[in-house]
């Protein structure tokens, strides 16, 4: 696949992608499970390297969350850059802040658009010092 410069943040595209992210965050900080794990690829493919744990496949990523404790989950996003590349591909990057922490998280995914919708198929969450 090649994609040209003009096929980058198309409209309607990242549009798209912009919505999935944002149901994305608001299910994570209701730890509203089923629509993170509809959000993440059904595959052994897909992975999740955490803050503190490295997921590989989905029944792993699906395990994490249905064990995770349900507290301090609330956040604000401080830097966000959402790009598509084509019509089927897109990368979301956040900085973010945990309530009453100074530590900087920082969270990448990648979305690609499969025959069931946008989906993530690989992500990473880091917490500077």
């Amino acid at each position: 696949m090649t994609i040209q410069a003009d096929q980058i943040n198309l409209p309607d595209v990242l549009a798209e992608v912009q919505a999935q992210f944002d149901a994305y965050e608001q299910a994570l900080v209701t730890n509203d499970v089923a629509t993170l794990d509809k959000l993440f690829f059904d595959s052994p493919h897909t992975l999740r390297y955490g803050a503190g744990e490295n997921l590989y496949g989905f029944a792993a990523i699906q395990a994490f969350r249905q064990g995770r404790p349900a507290v301090n989950l609330e956040r604000e996003v401080t830097a966000r850059v959402l790009t598509s590349y084509g019509r089927d591909l897109a990368v979301a990057n956040i900085e973010f802040r945990r309530t009453g922490s100074e530590r900087i998280g920082r969270q990448s995914q990648t979305w690609v658009r499969l025959a069931e919708g946008w989906r993530v198929v690989a992500a990473h969450v880091s917490l500077m010092s």
